[in-house]
């Protein structure tokens, strides 16, 4: 780091023409100047300046050194501007991490019109319920559904997602229709792991019915749990965006409509606070598509 910085008091003093413009425009004396400089000629073996009274001339090596100096500021330049795009253009690649039941159709919809309208922005998609290391993975944003643990990561709120109990036609025939929470126990349950110890539902006054029902089927994705609710296996609890088509044809049915499962929080979480506009931007599309108002998902640390 020295050498670099001789280098640039070098490219200093060149500039200005003397030690002394040299030394006023980079904050030193004089004497310190002419220190770096003479560091740097016994460096590299050669004379890089003849000194006189009133000015400086290069050397045939000192010629060699500046034009260095020169290509080497021009790297710099070219560097910041490519920094800047990364910073402010919506152009290369954000690296999104998400649930498998968020990484299909929510994302689709959500990104589609971002995609649509820069055709230099790539969205690289990994599906996963297990936590990515962001970081190391170098992952830009990573969406979580439900309770937050704490971490020195930072968390935008997107929104929420409601989710809804359904079972199909098909299951209800041959089961029977829960009217009440406690009728759930009695019943085949789709469990996902995301629920922990049991189920809360809220009546239309507000009060809390809690249940634990014995799951048939356990798994950490909601995606097999809604295969074998569609096929009648038994109940579940899924996100109500991603069943429409299904409560709409009649494939699946909402149970308890006088009960509500508390919303889960859908967050974005980022490796840091600082972030590029491209990665901004996708940030922002997803807080539309969950219909979160604007000005109300503020950054903070988990």
């Amino acid at each position: 780091m020295d050498q670099l910085r001789r280098y640039a008091i070098f490219a200093a003093v060149v500039e200005a023409g003397t030690m002394t413009g040299a030394a006023k425009a980079l904050g030193m004396t004089p004497s310190a100047v002419s220190q770096h400089i003479s560091q740097l000629e016994a460096l590299l073996g050669l004379t890089l300046l003849h000194r006189s009274t009133r000015r400086l001339n290069l050397t045939e090596a000192g010629e060699v050194v500046w034009q260095g100096c020169q290509a080497l500021q021009q790297t710099l330049n070219q560097t910041e501007l490519r920094l800047s795009e990364v910073r402010d253009s919506l152009l290369g690649e954000v690296r999104i991490t998400a649930p498998v039941g968020m990484a299909g159709q929510p994302l689709a919809r959500a990104l589609s019109p971002l995609l649509q309208a820069h055709p230099g922005l790539c969205i690289q998609i990994i599906a996963d319920d297990g936590k990515r290391d962001l970081i190391a993975e170098r992952i830009d944003v990573a969406l979580r559904v439900g309770t937050l643990s704490d971490s020195s990561l930072v968390a935008r709120r997107l929104g929420q997602t409601r989710m809804l109990l359904c079972a199909s036609p098909a299951y209800l025939a041959r089961k029977g229709t829960p009217r009440t929470p406690e009728d759930l126990l009695a019943h085949d349950w789709l469990a996902s792991d995301l629920l922990g110890g049991g189920l809360m539902l809220l009546d239309e006054k507000g009060q809390g019915h809690k249940v634990r029902p014995k799951p048939r089927v356990l798994c950490n994705n909601v995606l097999p749990l809604r295969q074998f609710t569609l096929a009648g296996q038994g109940i579940s609890l899924q996100p109500e965006g991603e069943i429409a088509e299904d409560l709409a044809s009649g494939q699946l049915l909402e149970l308890l409509p006088g009960f509500r499962v508390p919303p889960m929080e859908i967050h974005a979480i980022t490796p840091q606070r600082e972030i590029p506009e491209k990665v901004r931007r996708v940030i922002a599309a997803l807080r539309r598509h969950f219909d979160e108002p604007q000005g109300a998902g503020a950054a903070h640390s988990l």
